[in-house]
């Protein structure tokens, strides 16, 4: 009998802890967050990914009741910012935010040090924007027919920069390239951002940059749009063709903006982080924003971006083994 009664005592202990242990997650989960979360973008600043980071951070604030600070994490062609956050604790204070080049790297390079689909799960999109094909303004070419008659004419000696090596840019500039029959020079940065110094003085020809980081310098004079991803034009830019109407007809490219976190975070905590995301995504100031910018908000659920990478993995696969890039 005493062992019965020490089986049940025991059995009694046990569901017991259960029910707190359950009861304090629950409150953990309520309660979050608790302090400050910190953001990580891992490119630096200035191009497309910081720019609609920090506008969505500030409103993602204001609905958690805390700061949401963004940090630049850039090199190694993104991959210093993403082994960062993959190394950071499950716990929601930590994210990334980054463009679809995370669903890239791990097909450029031997070892990316990451799965994308194994090390991260996702909060949710921020949304996609085309590129445009940008040059100086002080540049030879006035049109997009104009450079690609020159880039023909002149085959290896023309340039055109990128985020880096394996990022959406050099990938939507090199699928273009080899549609066209064009041969040009990759000069790969730190970012986008970190590219337009050179373009904008004209020692890199062109570059492919988002509407919403460089819509500015383009209504400033600082630089000639040539011609648009998308498969038609744009409503912010009549006057720019679609590359669709310079030779490329199959061709159009966008990049997207997505929110993930390390694998393993509770899911009470990312479906709250996804709620702040989703608010801050249908406020006016940002939809505004993205309207002025040419970026299309495409909110997701976690599950729904969760399945959304593991699409835009499978198509950079595709995209490498097109492109015949040997790995890094």
């Amino acid at each position: 009998m005493k062992r019965q009664y020490s089986n049940f005592f025991g059995m009694g202990a046990c569901a017991l802890a259960a029910a707190l242990g359950g009861t304090t997650a629950a409150q953990a989960a309520d309660a979050f967050p608790t302090h400050p979360i910190r953001v990580i973008v891992n490119t630096a600043p200035g191009g497309l990914t910081d720019v609609t980071t920090r506008l969505v951070a500030k409103k993602m604030s204001e609905n958690l009741n805390q700061s949401v600070v963004v940090e630049n994490r850039a090199g190694g062609d993104g991959l210093i910012g993403l082994r960062a956050v993959k190394a950071a604790a499950p716990d929601g204070y930590t994210l990334l935010a980054s463009a679809g080049t995370m669903a890239l790297q791990p097909s450029v390079r031997e070892d990316a040090g990451y799965d994308l689909l194994k090390d991260f799960t996702g909060v949710g999109l921020m949304g996609r924007s085309p590129f445009m094909l940008v040059e100086a303004s002080s540049g030879q070419d006035k049109s997009g027919a104009d450079f690609i008659a020159r880039a023909t004419a002149n085959p290896g000696t023309l340039s055109y920069a990128s985020a880096g090596v394996g990022t959406v840019p050099h990938l939507a500039a090199a699928v273009l390239f080899k549609q066209l029959g064009l041969n040009l020079m990759h000069v790969p940065y730190k970012g986008n951002g970190a590219a337009m110094g050179d373009v904008m003085s004209g020692r890199v020809d062109v570059i492919m940059e988002a509407y919403g980081s460089s819509g500015a310098k383009v209504k400033a004079g600082q630089l000639t749009a040539l011609a648009l991803t998308s498969p038609k034009r744009a409503t912010v830019l009549p006057d720019v063709p679609a590359l669709a109407e310079l030779g490329a007809p199959e061709y159009s490219y966008y990049t997207w903006l997505g929110m993930v976190a390390p694998a393993g975070t509770p899911k009470e905590v990312v479906d709250r982080l996804s709620i702040a995301l989703r608010s801050a995504l249908d406020s006016t100031e940002v939809q505004q924003r993205f309207r002025e910018d040419g970026v299309e908000s495409l909110p997701l659920s976690p599950d729904e971006f969760n399945n959304y990478m593991a699409q835009e993995v499978e198509k950079g696969r595709e995209v490498v083994t097109y492109l015949a890039l040997p790995k890094l």
